[in-house]
């Protein structure tokens, strides 16, 4: 998960990000600042991948903060002046938003960022977090038994019980660890440690039957 933090003197704005970040599965939210000088205390305290950095603020603007940080997060650029564009994008930012921010602009800012985000330094993970009826939900993976795509929505089938999480299954492959877990039909992503039994057509996981997709039968060489 990609942890954040918004800096924005504007509270309209502040309060716009921090729905967009909920909105968003691979975001936490670590911290929301009016100015640079409590984001910098954040960020000497805690780890921040990315910052959603207003570039007009009192005090410290946004582009000479981010040019003080001698290690700075990746950062993605907010303001409601576009003259600024070239600029941000000479510092190597993922992005820049110009305000009004629509949630569709941000969510291709944060595909930007899934691109080029390394978390080398992390121990891989072992489970992964969903959004559900408004909670985050942590799932360990090895309980994960597979997911199917419902229209807009991924139910997430698990040991204990199923999530429905708003989400689309090409995101979803995204997310989960490869090969861990296979497409093995456009509608369905499964776990292929907990798959007991495949033949031409299907494949067992748990006690459901899951259909293969002609264009996935390749996958199941994988599963062993």
């Amino acid at each position: 998960m990609i942890r954040c933090i918004i800096i924005d003197d504007e509270p309209l704005a502040l309060e716009i990000l921090e729905h967009f970040i909920s909105r968003t599965p691979e975001l936490e939210l670590v911290a929301k600042c009016g100015n640079a000088i409590d984001a910098f205390k954040v960020l000497h305290d805690q780890q921040v991948d990315l910052m959603f950095l207003d570039i007009k603020m009192p005090g410290i603007n946004g582009l000479d903060f981010a040019g003080s940080l001698k290690n700075p997060p990746a950062v993605i650029f907010t303001t409601a002046f576009a003259e600024h564009a070239v600029k941000g994008f000479e510092m190597e930012a993922i992005d820049y938003l110009l305000k009004p921010i629509t949630y569709e602009r941000f969510a291709k800012s944060i595909h930007k960022m899934l691109k080029v985000w390394q978390p080398e330094t992390r121990a891989p993970k072992d489970y992964t977090y969903f959004k559900v009826s408004g909670r985050l939900i942590k799932i360990q993976h090895a309980d994960l038994l597979y997911a199917q795509s419902v229209k807009d929505y991924i139910l997430i089938c698990t040991k204990t019980g199923n999530h429905l999480t708003h989400m689309t299954m090409k995101y979803l492959s995204e997310l989960l660890p490869s090969p861990a877990f296979l497409r093995v039909h456009r509608s369905y992503l499964v776990n292929q440690a907990l798959v007991n039994l495949v033949d031409k057509n299907s494949i067992q996981v748990g006690n459901d039957r899951i259909p293969v997709g002609e264009n996935y039968r390749n996958n199941l060489e994988k599963i062993g």
